[in-house]
């Protein structure tokens, strides 16, 4: 009798352990999310609300910005067309929340990279594609100069954001005794601060370019001179999905590498075709199989820089410059390293 129950025991183990390792693979098979988005025909892309440079609608009402590249381009490795991707604006409190769920494949919002939200948010950081830093703005005729004279100041921020954070520390670090103002959405704490229900406004310099451009006079307003943190603008993934994280840092990676090697949406047809870099080749596809790897076709980072541009194309039209935002590059953490700069393609081999 106990050696029946013994047999029969074991026999419901190796049911349940096959049940279980059942379960696994269909568990690993449903967090695909390569799969889930070629299923579904288009990529779910988190951004925000409104973020002019970054992220906004155009008066076509389509959205435009650097993170909405970022977002055009891992489409274009994926299906061939920047064109099948969806926004999903959402609200800064829920940006992690959508990417557990599975709800949004990736989010390029502007979010800065730090320890805490990579290590329980369930999500993976990538790579940063702009180096910012945070900064103050206020009406120029405050006759403010410095953050250091904004002593008992209410200062305007975005709530459970590394902006408030940052703000705490450098108020208590140089005893300013700065009064937060909260809000959670960008847009009513915009209206807050030209409508003068706070001193000061703080964001990233970034940001703060955008919101004074978009201000009712720009002219009346200033950023102070300091820069009281680094902000590591990164994109970010569901957690331990390697080969999806795969596919959007290695497009990112491939618009760096283009302007390395000057290629741009405007040559990249007479770049493949005539080309005889091997570095240049092995990128377009020409020769090799980079793609295998990534389970994606020969050209997909030919298909980025067509559609996109290379990461200095990227960064021109929507922030640099001649932009609305008009940052300058030279100089910055955003150029590339040959010029001084942090943007470094990993090697393409």
């Amino acid at each position: 009798m106990n050696k029946l129950m013994t047999v029969v025991a074991a026999g419901a183990a190796v049911v349940l352990m096959q049940a279980a390792g059942v379960s696994s693979a269909m568990a690993q098979e449903k967090a695909s999310t390569l799969d889930q988005v070629k299923q579904r025909g288009y990529l779910s892309c988190v951004i925000g609300n409104s973020f002019p440079g970054f992220y906004s609608l155009n008066k076509d009402g389509e959205w435009q910005g650097m993170d909405v590249d970022m977002c055009r381009g891992v489409a274009a490795a994926v299906f061939g067309d920047a064109s099948k991707v969806k926004f999903m604006p959402v609200q800064w409190a829920q940006s992690f929340t959508t990417i557990k769920s599975g709800e949004g494949d990736m989010m390029s919002k502007g979010m800065t990279w730090t320890l805490s939200r990579d290590t329980s948010q369930g999500v993976d950081f990538l790579d940063t594609y702009f180096y910012d830093g945070q900064g103050f703005m206020v009406r120029k005729d405050l006759g403010v100069k410095s953050v250091k004279d904004l002593k008992g100041a209410t200062v305007c921020v975005l709530t459970g954001t590394s902006s408030e954070l940052n703000l705490a520390d450098y108020s208590r670090t140089h005893g300013l005794d700065l009064k937060t103002v909260v809000f959670d959405d960008s847009a009513v704490r915009n209206t807050a601060f030209f409508n003068d229900n706070c001193d000061a406004l703080t964001n990233d310099k970034s940001g703060l370019a955008a919101q004074r451009s978009a201000a009712p006079n720009p002219d009346d307003y200033i950023v102070l001179p300091e820069t009281i943190s680094k902000e590591a603008l990164s994109f970010a993934v569901t957690q331990n999905d390697s080969a999806w994280a795969n596919i959007v840092k290695w497009t990112f990676q491939a618009m760096v590498a283009a302007e390395e090697n000057g290629i741009t949406s405007a040559n990249v047809d007479d770049m493949r075709a005539n080309s005889e870099s091997p570095v240049v080749r092995r990128i377009l596809g020409v020769e090799g199989d980079l793609n295998v790897g990534l389970g994606l076709s020969k050209d997909w980072a030919y298909n980025v820089i067509k559609s996109v541009g290379n990461y200095g194309e990227i960064y021109e039209r929507n922030v640099g410059p001649n932009s609305v935002l008009g940052l300058e590059r030279e100089g910055t953490l955003n150029a590339l390293w040959q010029n001084g700069g942090m943007m470094y393609a990993k090697s393409f081999r």
